[in-house]
């Protein structure tokens, strides 16, 4: 009766370039690849945001360029 105790398999881990809200009392951050401005607002309290890098597991962002995504969507009439 040992189906409960899983192998917990290794996360790969790396230094992620990240942003990071600027505001002492906010701890919003997100990662680069991930932001769909080059200088992006923090998304909780739309100040602004700082780049730096942390250790994040691995992530892969399919949709490698969001920032030359057109954004909003065009209505033709």
């Amino acid at each position: 009766m040992n189906y409960r105790k899983k192998t917990l398999e290794e996360i790969p881990e790396e230094i992620t370039p990240i942003w990071s809200c600027t505001n002492d009392s906010c701890n919003g951050w997100m990662r680069d690849n991930f932001a769909f401005d080059y200088t992006p607002a923090c998304p909780l309290c739309s100040s602004e945001m700082e780049k730096s890098s942390k250790m994040l597991p691995l992530l892969v962002n399919n949709n490698a360029d969001m920032k030359s995504l057109k954004k909003g969507v065009q209505i033709d009439q």
